[in-house]
């Protein structure tokens, strides 16, 4: 047992995964989670390979009872001092008036749904507690446009919206709600988002990869180290005070 536990979602791969391995770094038991759990194995055992501890753990965060059951399997663990929401899907790239309302409802129920249900059955035993640190991963698109993905967009900025007013619920009980809003990460997955805005706008995908860097003063993208250290900045002791915040590491792409 241990009384230094966090809880990190969609942690098999990209942010998620650098996430995991900072908080274990910090000393963190880090519970990690995908719906598919062998997809774990690479984090696994790159905490562990650092000298940290963690427990993988499936859970499908658009599916209330298999949150519920994290919650509950995760309380074996220790006291649950930090949760960062970072499952979430990338949606389909098309026009609104293309997509379908499955597509819709796939992208919020996974990305905005799936933070709801996440952040809910931990909460009360923050509450009880008097302390704890919520982080919820957005992105530098619930801020700025981004051609043909509305309901990501949409997803997105509804995470600062529920984190500000979780921050006003919760300060009176000593538990700190903030949003992390990343910029386009170095990865397979932003080189698949660039792929699709290239298909979508009828560009080539060079062009596209400079719609995102040229954005930046510093004309690169972000790497998800960068992305993970602010959030373990977020889950210390050293961000006190820090409350309804949304903050951006965008490379300067986003400064608002």
């Amino acid at each position: 047992m241990t009384s230094k536990v966090a809880v990190v979602t969609g942690g098999n791969r990209g942010i998620g995964a650098a996430i995991a391995t900072a908080l274990a770094q910090d000393g963190f038991h880090v519970a990690v989670t995908a719906r598919d759990p062998s997809t774990l194995d690479d984090t696994v055992g790159a905490v562990t390979g650092a000298g940290g501890v963690v427990d993988p753990f499936a859970c499908d965060v658009r599916d209330e009872e298999s949150v519920g059951a994290l919650a509950a399997a995760v309380e074996a663990l220790g006291e649950v001092h930090v949760v960062v929401a970072n499952a979430g899907i990338a949606g389909p790239t098309a026009p609104l008036h293309e997509l379908t309302l499955a597509q819709w409802r796939d992208t919020l129920e996974t990305d905005l749904d799936g933070v709801f249900l996440t952040f809910r059955s931990f909460i009360p035993a923050m509450i009880e507690r008097g302390s704890g640190s919520l982080i919820a991963v957005s992105s530098m698109t619930g801020k700025r446009p981004l051609h043909g993905r509305t309901p990501y967009a949409t997803a997105k900025m509804g995470l600062i919206g529920l984190m500000r007013t979780l921050a006003v619920e919760l300060g009176p009980h000593g538990v700190r709600a903030n949003t992390v809003c990343p910029g386009a990460v170095a990865g397979p997955r932003i080189d698949d988002v660039i792929a699709r805005q290239a298909a979508s706008r009828g560009t080539s995908v060079e062009e596209a990869r400079a719609d995102f860097t040229s954005a930046s003063p510093l004309s690169r993208l972000v790497e998800a180290d960068e992305v993970a250290a602010a959030c373990a900045f977020l889950a210390s002791d050293a961000a006190a005070s820090i409350t309804g915040e949304d903050l951006n590491v965008s490379a300067g792409a986003v400064m608002y």
